[in-house]
């Protein structure tokens, strides 16, 4: 089959590779109709690469149809099509019986203190081949794949693998009371989900991003905007009774523009080899913070962060002494994403597309583009907000 693989730092290339196979009764086998590229597959290309093997089959987003199941998989049958969770969970650990699929005590990655194995996405989180190519070996399948309709189109319920459910956790945890205030700092594919959520649980939602496309198609769904600047915090104050926000969506992470020092960490962790990147990464401060920041200066006093970007470094600097006196809770965490299965699959198939799932996608393609799009994903080229590659 053919799959999207990693080659180095910013050189991914379409390869044959061997078709999946069964390796386990809980096994099942989907072939891809549709798989995005992520804002954290961005990571891996960049940042992460310490972390990856030349030849790695990336993705976590894909849905397909099954082809195949193991003789332990009762809940599925050859034909019914699927979206495949990111994380990689059991359904019947400590972890999962508590909604915390990420925490999946039987896939963790013990030998690099991570949790739940995911989809294509390195050796921290168990090396698992990913969902950008044609076909895709999915374990524990006996409990994750969503079986989903036949009639609506795939990125009707494409999300849901990952970017959906992450948003929602985000403006969960986040916690704004009702009628209250919420501000996402970064528009891309999560933070533009987030404020969509925000808005349709009827909070007033401010969005923050240096690209003006983005700004663009949030505002099309009611979202005040702002352009990421110095003082936009302050600009959030005058916006909100000399307050703040009541709450805050960290949806930018580790590749937040703005930090120029950590912007050279980066560069000088892709010189070094893996072993010595990874002991830099789990012992440094390597992520560009400017968003968090800013998120943590703008929200209210006794508000709540809320940290979907993913973050990588071990000991990356925080304003502990303003946290503490002003009152904030910070809550964050890889999605648990069946948790919020039953909430969000009626809302991507109401007729009205409250969440316009619709309006998110700027580029499609087949996997030969794949890294030409990588490349202009990274660099906010065209436009590119969300890639869906289909096979």
């Amino acid at each position: 089959m053919k799959a999207l693989t990693w080659q180095g730092k910013r050189s991914m290339s379409v390869q044959e590779v061997p078709d999946p196979v069964i390796q386990e009764p809980t096994d099942a086998i989907i072939r891809i109709t549709s798989t995005a590229i992520c804002g954290s597959d961005l990571h891996l290309y960049e940042v992460l690469g310490p972390y990856m093997n030349k030849g790695d089959i990336v993705g976590h987003e894909p849905m397909g149809i099954v082809e195949e199941v193991g003789s332990a998989v009762t809940n599925l049958k050859k034909g019914d099509r699927v979206v495949v969770p990111f994380n990689i969970a059991c359904g019947k650990c400590f972890m999962c019986e508590r909604g915390l699929q990420s925490q999946c005590e039987t896939t963790q990655v013990k030998e690099k203190g991570s949790g739940a194995a995911l989809f294509g996405y390195s050796e921290l989180y168990g090396s698992v081949a990913g969902g950008q190519a044609e076909y895709l070996r999915v374990p524990h399948a006996d409990y994750g794949p969503i079986k989903v309709g036949q009639e609506l189109p795939d990125e009707r319920y494409l999300f849901l693998s990952d970017i959906l459910p992450t948003a929602w956790q985000a403006v969960k945890y986040a916690d704004a009371p009702g009628g209250g205030t919420l501000a996402v700092f970064g528009l891309g594919p999560v933070g533009q989900f987030s404020a969509r959520i925000g808005k349709h649980l009827g909070l007033r939602v401010i969005g923050v991003d240096p690209v003006p496309e983005r700004r663009e198609m949030a505002a099309r769904h009611g979202i005040e905007v702002l352009d990421y600047s110095r003082d936009v915090a302050d600009e959030m104050r005058e916006m909100s009774s000399g307050r703040g926000p009541d709450a805050v969506v960290d949806a930018v992470g580790m590749e937040a523009h703005g930090s120029p020092v950590a912007g050279f960490a980066h560069q000088a962790l892709g010189l070094l080899p893996d072993k010595l990147a990874q002991k830099a990464m789990e012992t440094a401060g390597v992520d560009r913070l400017a968003a968090l920041h800013a998120s943590l200066d703008a929200v209210r006093r006794g508000g709540t962060v809320s940290l979907s970007g993913v973050y990588g470094g071990q000991a990356s600097p925080m304003p502990l002494l303003t946290m503490f006196d002003k009152q904030i809770q910070l809550r964050m965490g890889q999605c648990n994403v069946r948790r919020w299965t039953d909430e969000l699959l009626p809302l991507v198939e109401d007729d009205a597309d409250p969440l316009g799932v619709t309006d998110l996608v700027t580029h499609r393609a087949g996997l030969a583009e794949g890294p030409a799009l990588y490349e202009k994903f990274q660099k906010k080229e065209d436009g590119c907000i969300k890639v869906v590659l289909q096979p």
